[in-house]
């Protein structure tokens, strides 16, 4: 049978529909179909994903709060996030700090993140990133909790994302060769309004502000060790990198409130 054309709305969705099917295990309906080409372009809608499965994860948690106790809740939310990516990020955040952790070489930096097998610098980086996930969320006022989850779920991806904007790929292939092409112009733009935007959501203007020296001095930190230790990155780090961009803001956001008055 032959392939029937799109119309105008369809063309407009498919982007970011392949973006979805990429980065989830959220089902795209079927006539989105596949090109060779379509995850050149999949980076920019990067952000837009992490909007998407915020908000998925902050209903989780506000349909749980209602029912268990609030950390209960809150894992919940923790389980949705990582059903929904199928553990994309948090696999490169355990395949990435084994790699550093074991690996002394940039070659055997490389095969140790290659691994499928976790060893215990990995297992131990997740087991704390989940921990302190779960206590920085659960210590925040009940009205940042949602919109916390969601601007952290975009703003994190977007900092990942910016690092194609400046980093090379340093693999012939792997997890994230279809999406490793240097991103600028309008894929940039696209993916820096899907990204900072949702900061708006947070209460007060002062936590959104803060969100953006800590992105940037992590993008600082991270961009020059991935230089120093392999000269470019992998798809394992960016996952490390949006699953530390996502902790920082949970903890910034948690120290805000925490000592705001020492501000006032």
């Amino acid at each position: 049978m032959a392939e029937q054309p799109l119309n105008a709305l369809q063309r407009s969705l498919r982007p970011p529909l392949v973006a979805l099917a990429y980065f989830t295990r959220i089902p795209i309906p079927a006539w989105v179909g596949y090109r060779d080409d379509d995850l050149d372009r999949a980076a920019r809608w990067f952000p837009l994903i992490g909007i998407a499965v915020g908000c998925i994860v902050a209903l989780v948690w506000w349909l749980g709060v209602h029912v268990f106790p609030l950390r209960v809740a809150l894992g919940l939310s923790l389980v949705a996030s990582v059903l929904l990516t199928g553990a994309f990020h948090e696999d490169g955040l355990a395949d990435a700090i084994d790699g550093f952790g074991g690996g002394y070489t940039r070659e055997r930096v490389l095969e140790i993140m290659h691994d499928s097998r976790i060893g215990s610098f990995g297992a131990i980086a997740l087991i704390l990133a989940l921990w302190l996930k779960l206590e920085a969320l659960a210590a925040l006022p009940q009205a940042w909790i949602a919109p916390a989850l969601v601007a952290a779920h975009a703003a994190s991806r977007w900092l990942a994302v910016s690092l194609l904007c400046t980093l090379d790929y340093v693999r012939p292939e792997g997890k994230a060769k279809p999406v490793a092409t240097r991103l600028g112009g309008a894929g940039l733009l696209i993916a820096t309004v899907c990204g900072l935007l949702p900061l708006g959501l947070l209460p007060g203007w002062q936590a959104a502000l803060l969100a953006l020296p800590l992105l940037a001095l992590l993008r600082i930190a991270v961009s020059r060790y991935l230089r120093q230790r392999i000269g470019g990155y992998t798809g394992d780090a960016l996952g490390m990198t949006q699953q530390l961009a996502e902790l920082l803001l949970y903890l910034g956001w948690l120290a805000w409130v925490h000592n705001a008055w020492r501000f006032i």
